[in-house]
């Protein structure tokens, strides 16, 4: 995608974290950045699965000579790893610019009174405990020089609720608010505040909603043409390189065959 011929210069240099980039929307916005800078960035690249990161991480190196990546196993739901994390950051990628908060999962589709405990938990410490306890740790960074963007991947399930997404929906829901008050508070300052609210999107998600079984993953998309992981990085990199005034605060992002998180239009076959 071509950002305009600035995009390159108003990323030069910078240092860009971005959560759950293992694969999926993640993955494709650490190689949208990279295209978008030619390579002049510094990417932290965080996730659980330390092997998929050093790949990525192998990847880019070998497309940019220029590049510099910093892979580190992260799981954002383990709040009290957030701060050791940041505060252990060697000094060449320490002083952040750009926060990509997109770690955040769904499980299950069941109905309240029948949710398991341990999945309400692992969403609400993973969608909403992780995000906020790693912004607040970034912000203090951001505050010190007055600067800095924040991006959260929030999701059409925190605007349209829908049956059997009870928690899902609460956990984007959250970061919606989160974000919203995030962006009142900072409004005396020169620090970005971006939501980003995919539709269907077809990545790893659903496979990880439905615990491994890929039919049902692959049913959530069938008949449709859905989004991709690299449709909505692209659209994550285009806000991020806009005028350091200019505030692309929410963005709805929906495939032409969508109109709600319920709406679909499916071909018969």
């Amino acid at each position: 995608m071509s950002y305009g011929g600035k995009a390159a210069e108003r990323l030069s240099g910078k240092t860009i974290l971005i959560t759950g980039a293992s694969a999926g929307i993640g993955e494709a916005t650490a190689r949208e950045f990279a295209a978008a800078a030619n390579g002049n960035v510094k990417l932290v690249l965080t996730a659980r699965r330390k092997e998929k990161l050093d790949s990525l991480a192998e990847s880019l190196k070998l497309e940019y000579s220029n590049i510099k990546v910093l892979p580190v196993t992260l799981d954002v739901s383990d709040v009290l790893s957030i701060e050791p994390f940041v505060n252990g950051l060697p000094t060449e990628f320490a002083d952040i610019d750009v926060l990509i908060n997109n770690a955040g999962l769904a499980l299950g589709r069941d109905e309240v009174g029948s949710i398991d405990a341990k999945d309400i938990a692992t969403m609400f410490n993973t969608n909403v405990l992780g995000l906020i306890t790693l912004t607040q740790a970034v912000l203090r960074i951001y505050k010190a020089k007055n600067s800095g963007d924040i991006v959260n991947l929030g999701s059409i399930a925190g605007r349209d609720p829908y049956p059997g997404g009870g928690i899902y929906c609460a956990t984007k829901a959250s970061v919606k608010s989160f974000s919203h008050v995030l962006r009142k508070e900072l409004i005396s300052t020169k620090i970005r505040v971006l939501e980003v609210d995919p539709g269907n999107v077809e990545t790893e998600f659903s496979q990880i909603r439905f615990r491994g079984d890929k039919d049902k993953a692959k049913a959530v998309y069938a008949g449709t043409e859905p989004l991709l992981a690299e449709d909505i990085a692209e659209i994550i990199v285009f806000g991020v390189t806009r005028k350091q005034k200019t505030v692309i605060a929410e963005t709805l992002v929906f495939s032409t065959n969508q109109a709600s998180a319920s709406h679909l239009y499916r071909e018969q076959s």
